[in-house]
């Protein structure tokens, strides 16, 4: 199960992901994920997976896509810290190899 909720202020939107993005959940964060890109005026975009306790490979991947389209991707423990920075490295990599 993921818990998604949507934190908006003046200045920035966030989605702050609790639980596993596994299966079924990829694709509900990917049409959140979606509205949320839609709707936005400009705002930064933050991913917040600090409560996230599994992500299979489709979940990698949508990440991995969400960041490319300029979400910061914030993370705190070991499992999600590792993702984020793979993701954030590899995507580092790939602009440099341009």
């Amino acid at each position: 199960m993921l818990k998604i909720t949507t934190l908006t202020n003046t200045e920035s939107i966030a989605l702050r992901l609790e639980g596993r993005l596994a299966g079924p959940w990829v694709q509900e964060l990917e049409r959140c994920w979606d509205s949320v890109v839609d709707s936005t005026t400009n705002h930064p975009l933050t991913v917040d997976l600090s409560a996230v306790t599994y992500v299979d490979s489709d979940g990698k991947d949508l990440l991995k896509k969400i960041h490319k389209q300029g979400a910061r991707l914030v993370a705190s423990g070991c499992l999600t810290s590792s993702l984020v920075n793979e993701i954030v490295h590899v995507a580092q990599r790939g602009e440099c190899g341009k």
